[in-house]
C-alpha cells in the first residue's frame, strides 16, 4: 500500500494590493466580517491538507502571525521582493510531497476545486486550475484587432496551482538564476523547466479580489422582524402600504404597518445600521401616525447615502386574519416602487399560525422580512 502523500497549501500574502487604493494590505481589510486571508485561510483549512505556509511581508508578518494562530497547522514566513522569491521562501519551508500554490486574494475557492486540484497532482503531476473563457478575446495591435483566437481553445487560468515539490521547487531554482526572465504563474515556470502541466477544474466563483469594486461586490443580508396586536379603532389595516379590510386596526405610534417595519428593520440590519428605533422613534410626535412607506423612503435615502441598494426582499407573515392572498400582488407592486426593484424580486408569503399563540387566536400579526443589498 503507497505511503499517503502529505500535502501543503501555499497561500501568497505578501503583497500590498496597490491597486486597490487601500492604505494597506488588502487581504488584512475589513471584509465579510473578518478578513479576505482568514476566509482563504478557511477554505484550506480541512484534514485534504496538512500543512498551509502564509507568505507575508515584514511589515505585516505579526498581524498576518496572529491570523494564522487560530489555524491548526498554519505558518507564517517571510516573503521576498517580487511573489517568486515569496513562494520559494515557502517551498523551501515546507516538506510535503504536493504542494497548492494559491493567491490569498481568491477567498471563494471551494473544496472541491481544492480536491480536484490534489487528485490531478497525484493522477498526472500538476494540476492548475482553470475555467472556460466564456467572451470573445482579441489580439490587439496600436489600438485594432490584429485577430481573434478561437475560444474554445482559451481557459482563465486560477489558482490554486498544484505540483510536486521536488519539481516545482526545481523549477523556481532555474527560473530565479535568470533574473531577466519573467513568469505571470507558476505553471508558465513549470512548463519551462518541467513540462506541460495539466489543467483541473476551476470554478466562476473562484474569482480574484483585484480592485477596491471588488471587495464592495459582495451582497449583504438582513433580517427583520415585527408584531402588532389588534385593537385600534378602525376597519382596516396597512400592509406594504395597502388598506386591507378589517374587523380592527393594528396599534402603533405610526400607522400601523408592520409589514414594512419589518422590511425597514431588514434593510438597516442588512447595511450594519441601527435599527427603525433609532430613526423613528416613538416618542416623537412627528411619527405619530406617519405613513409607514414615507418611513420606508426615508430608510431608502439612508442606504443610498451608504451605497447600498436592494437586490431582493423576502417577506412572511403571520396573521390568523384577515385573509391576504388577492392583496399580495398590490403589496408587491406598492413596496417596488420605493425599492425601486422589480416586483419579481419581492417575495410575499402568507400564512396562519394553525390556531396557536397570540397570532392563532386573533390578537396579533407578525412579520419576518429578509433581504439583500447590493452596492
Amino acid at each position: 500500500m503507497n505511503e499517503r502523500q502529505t500535502v501543503c497549501a501555499i497561500i501568497c500574502a505578501a503583497g500590498k494590493g496597490a491597486r486597490t487604493g487601500f492604505e494597506k494590505n488588502k487581504l488584512l481589510v475589513p471584509f465579510m466580517g473578518s478578513t479576505a486571508l482568514e476566509k482563504t485561510l478557511s477554505a484550506f483549512d480541512f484534514p485534504a491538507v496538512d500543512e498551509i505556509v502564509v507568505t507575508a511581508n515584514e511589515a505585516d508578518y505579526a498581524e498576518i502571525s496572529e491570523i494564522c494562530a487560530k489555524f491548526t497547522g498554519a505558518k507564517v514566513v517571510l516573503g521576498g521582493e517580487t511573489r517568486s522569491l515569496s513562494v520559494y521562501n515557502a517551498l523551501k519551508a515546507t516538506q510535503a510531497d504536493i504542494v497548492l500554490i494559491h493567491d490569498g486574494a481568491r477567498p471563494f475557492v471551494t473544496r472541491t476545486v481544492i480536491e480536484g486540484c490534489i487528485q490531478s497532482v497525484k493522477a498526472y503531476g500538476s494540476g492548475v486550475c482553470a475555467i472556460e473563457c466564456r467572451d470573445t478575446v482579441a489580439v490587439v495591435k496600436n489600438g485594432k484587432i490584429a485577430s481573434v483566437p478561437n475560444r474554445d481553445s482559451l481557459r482563465l487560468i486560477q489558482t490554486p496551482q498544484g505540483f510536486y515539490r521536488e519539481n516545482i521547487l526545481y523549477a523556481y531554482e532555474r527560473a530565479l538564476e535568470d533574473e531577466t526572465a519573467q513568469y505571470t504563474d507558476d505553471s508558465s515556470m513549470f512548463a519551462r523547466f518541467c513540462g506541460q502541466p495539466r489543467l483541473c477544474g476551476g470554478g466562476r466563483e473562484n474569482s480574484k479580489l483585484t480592485y477596491a469594486e471588488d471587495f464592495e461586490k459582495t451582497a449583504r443580508c438582513g433580517f427583520g422582524v415585527d408584531t402588532h396586536a389588534f385593537g385600534k379603532a378602525q376597519d382596516y389595516i396597512v400592509l406594504a402600504g395597502v388598506k386591507i379590510p378589517s374587523e380592527s386596526g393594528l396599534i402603533a405610534h405610526s400607522d400601523g404597518d408592520v409589514l414594512v417595519h419589518a422590511v425597514m428593520d431588514a434593510l438597516l440590519s442588512a447595511a450594519g445600521l441601527k435599527d427603525i428605533g433609532h430613526y423613528f422613534p416613538d416618542t416623537d410626535e412627528k411619527w405619530k401616525n406617519a405613513s409607514s412607506m414615507q418611513m420606508l423612503a426615508l430608510v431608502m435615502d439612508i442606504l443610498k447615502e451608504n451605497g447600498y441598494g436592494v437586490e431582493n426582499l423576502s417577506v412572511a407573515v403571520q396573521a390568523e386574519k384577515p385573509r391576504l392572498a388577492k392583496y399580495i400582488d398590490e403589496m408587491k407592486n406598492s413596496l417596488s416602487g420605493v425599492l425601486k426593484i422589480d416586483p419579481t424580486r419581492i417575495g410575499i408569503s402568507a400564512g396562519t399560525n394553525e390556531g396557536l399563540g397570540y397570532v392563532g387566536e386573533g390578537k396579533g400579526i407578525t412579520v419576518s422580512a429578509y433581504a439583500l443589498l447590493k452596492r
